[in-house]
């Protein structure tokens, strides 16, 4: 299962709002049969949603350079984090 993307509104953050949403989608990946693992992709600079992911238990999987002309320019990482599932 893919999380492609989750934001909450800045002036709600802070409330455990990102925890409870990222919770949920592990629960729901749990329930699909054949499901091994959640993945997402996110890029350096998002510290926050980084820390929170490792808090709820993803492991980094790999990094990669942007594959773009502003990647390669401004040596912009993306981390790939993986949550093995049961």
């Amino acid at each position: 299962l893919a999380l492609k993307r989750m934001a909450v509104r800045k002036d709600y953050r802070g409330r455990g709002i990102a925890a409870a949403l990222g919770r949920t989608a592990l629960a729901f990946a749990r329930q699909q049969r054949g499901c091994r693992a959640v993945v997402l992709n996110t890029m350096m600079l998002q510290h926050e949603a980084r820390a929170l992911y490792e808090r709820l238990g993803f492991r980094r999987d790999r990094r990669y350079l942007l594959p773009t002309v502003y990647g390669r320019l401004a040596n912009c990482t993306v981390t790939t984090y993986r949550y093995e599932l049961p």
